[in-house]
């Protein structure tokens, strides 16, 4: 006999507002236990020091994480001038000072480079493993760590205050971008020392700031016995994923793994979605579609050659 699973069997996602100095994963483990849920995941890592979205997976949403990996992701950012620190943050150790401070003219003419198609070299202070240890774990160590540029997007750069002192960003980019990174290149190039002071996540795919919710309100909502009403849908991370809703004879086929022949009224949809989905500049998942029964996501499935393919049941 399996064991019972210990928890509850909750499904969907808390667009959760982070406070400061919490880490993401102590963040999971708080929703979990004010959940009591049987499994819980999170998608993209926010630094403590940074506030705002960390949409954290519940159940059976879990499956759904690595389709909102790929999001587009909004911050709100503070670069002050005058010191340069190991980690580009407020957490690091000085390693540069400057009475140097750029013009607001010399930060909007230097914006444009930072947008479209751009290299970056990751911080030493971040996740990414090397020799498998944490990049972050040398840089603590003093070891040295040599990070490879990779291919980012940036959609938008915008200021949006300047001071002399300091100056608050709005970026909006794709997967993989590194805000210290960002400011520590524009400082590099204005031949000034700055790191980030205030960092703040406003979306991350369809999870926004205006359906987001902090701890204290999850709290409230918990010791009144309403927590249920913070939980969004599962397919909430799947915004961009094409649907097609399928009948009861095709939802049983496709949860007992078997393939799905489908018509040609139902492909052309499917194929033009899919294309549109890939030139929006989704590299990812490029055959992935919703099969949809009665209003909630049944399963993920792959479309080849006019077949569905059932790649991930989701059993809500």
């Amino acid at each position: 006999m399996a064991r019972k699973k210990k928890g509850e069997a909750i499904h969907g996602w808390i667009c959760f507002d982070k406070p400061l100095e919490m880490t993401s994963t102590s963040a999971v483990g708080k929703i979990r236990w004010l959940f009591q849920a049987q499994k819980a995941g999170h998608a993209g890592t926010l630094d403590p020091l940074a506030t705002g979205i960390l949409p954290i997976a519940l159940g059976e949403a879990t499956k759904t994480v690595p389709y909102l990996m790929e999001a587009d992701k909004v911050y709100s950012f503070t670069i002050t001038f005058g010191r340069t620190t190991d980690s580009y943050d407020a957490e690091g150790r000085t390693i540069a000072e400057s009475d140097a401070r750029p013009t607001k003219e010399a930060v909007e003419a230097a914006i444009p480079q930072f947008i479209g198609l751009i290299e970056q070299v990751p911080p030493a202070f971040s996740a990414i493993k090397v020799d498998g240890k944490r990049a972050y774990d040398l840089a603590r160590e003093g070891v040295e760590v040599e990070l490879k540029a990779r291919e980012i997007e940036v959609f938008d750069l915008a200021l949006d205050d300047f001071t002399g002192e300091t100056a608050i960003f709005t970026l909006h980019c794709g997967k993989g971008t590194y805000v210290r990174s960002i400011a520590r290149d524009l400082c590099l190039e204005l031949g000034v020392c700055g790191h980030v002071t205030t960092l703040r996540r406003e979306a991350v795919g369809a999870f926004e700031t205006k359906d987001s919710i902090t701890l204290e309100k999850l709290e409230e909502l918990v010791h009144r016995g309403a927590h249920l009403e913070a939980l969004l849908g599962v397919e909430t991370a799947l915004d961009d994923i094409p649907g097609l809703p399928v009948t009861q004879d095709e939802a049983a086929r496709l949860k007992q793994g078997r393939d799905l022949a489908l018509l040609p009224r139902q492909i052309e949809p499917l194929k033009a979605a899919l294309k549109a989905r890939l030139d929006d500049g989704y590299h990812e998942f490029p055959d992935t579609v919703q099969a949809v029964f009665n209003g909630q996501v049944l399963a993920l499935c792959e479309l080849r050659g006019g077949i569905l393919h059932p790649s991930r049941l989701l059993n809500l």
